[in-house]
Parts: C-alpha cells; structure tokens; sequence
C-alpha cells in the first residue's frame, strides 16, 4: 500500500493472481457491475492461469461475458499479460462438475469425490492424459489450485495411478495467447504432451 494524493492506494504485482481479477473488471462491465463474479483464480505467471466466473443474475452467461465479442476481452487481458494462457471455465457448486471443468481442454469421463479427503479420482481415456495432465503437470496442478481439491488422473486403459511428481518447467517462455473455455463450449485445445501425472495437496484458491 501506498500513499497517493487521491488517498492510500493497493499495489498488485503483475505476477499476483490478482492482477487477473483487476484486468478482467476494466474490460467485463458484467464483472465491473457484479453480475459477473471471479469465484476463483489459479495462475502460473506468464504462463497459464484458469478463471472459475459465476453469473449473479439469471440468462447471463458468464463465460461468454469474459470472452466478448470474437474474444476481444479475454484477448485484451491476454495481451496485458503479456501473451499468458487463460482457460475459463464455470464455476459450479457440484464439485464433480467444477473439476471435470477445472481440467478443461482434456475431456473426463468419470469423478469419483472422496469427501473425508477431499481428493478426486478422475478417469479420462488414455488419448485425453496428456492433456489432462499438461506440460510438466501444469493443467493438473492449476486445477488443483483452482478446484481446492486434490486430484489423481487415472488413465481408462489401465486404471492405474501414476504417482509422478510432475516439476515445473521454470524456463518454459510464454506461450502464444490462448482461450479455453468450459468442456461444452471449448474453442481451442491445446497440444496433447508426454503424459505424467500431477499429485499435490490443494492450496487455498484465490477469492
């Protein structure tokens, strides 16, 4: 915080999950007006981050309130960002729903929720691991961070959970500008990797 002639002010790093919530409220007036609500952000910076939105109000459409007309405002926040990935997704109080979203370009096939450890079990067929995982783990863990559940990827073939700790690529540069949106409405995918499977304890999401 500092002190400006308009009265204390918040600064927010540009590697801050929270600088997300602020691009998005100067480009969405639904956000800006709260008919549109950030319910959580994971981010990577200058990498990848997934948004979970919820509209407040009936026939709003919040991922499409994000997008804008032919992705103008996502690509403007993505452009702020200097190139960073941004998949949105719905947020759902059905947590089955929200991580099959949070795993979003991958396409999942079954949840299996064990309340007492707050985990999941996600099986996805054996051509959707790479994708599910992500590039170093990242897909997995940002829905990890995002779903505030932990998360084992489990290949439909075999059954098998593959415990191996995914690390984080740190000298992986930005990628080109990307949206992805929730299964039903995904506009883009990206690239399948080798699969590895990402196992971690949630950290708090972003509110």
């Amino acid at each position: 915080m500092s002190a400006s002639s308009r009265g204390p002010e918040v600064l927010v790093s540009r590697t801050h999950p929270e600088i997300v919530r602020q691009l998005f409220a100067q480009e969405v007036p639904e956000i800006a007006a709260g008919t549109v609500e950030i319910k959580s952000i994971a981010r990577e910076a200058g990498s990848r981050t997934k948004i979970a939105v919820i509209a407040t109000e009936p026939n709003i459409d919040p991922i499409g309130s994000c997008v804008g007309q032919r992705g103008m405002r996502v690509q403007t926040v993505i452009t702020q960002l200097g190139g960073e990935k941004i998949d949105i997704i719905e947020w759902s109080e059905d947590a089955q729903k929200f991580i099959s979203a949070a795993l979003s370009p991958a396409k999942v096939q079954l949840v299996e929720i064990d309340e007492a450890n707050h985990s999941a079990k996600v099986t996805v067929a054996e051509d959707q691991l790479s994708l599910a995982i992500g590039r170093g783990g990242q897909n997995v863990r940002l829905a990890v961070k995002l779903a505030g559940w932990k998360i084992d990827i489990i290949g439909s073939a075999t059954g098998e959970v593959q415990n191996i700790e995914a690390e984080e690529d740190a000298t992986k540069t930005p990628a080109e500008g990307e949206i992805i949106e929730s299964p039903e409405k995904q506009s883009e995918s990206t690239e399948p990797t080798e699969p590895t499977t990402k196992t971690e304890e949630p950290t708090e999401p972003s509110a």
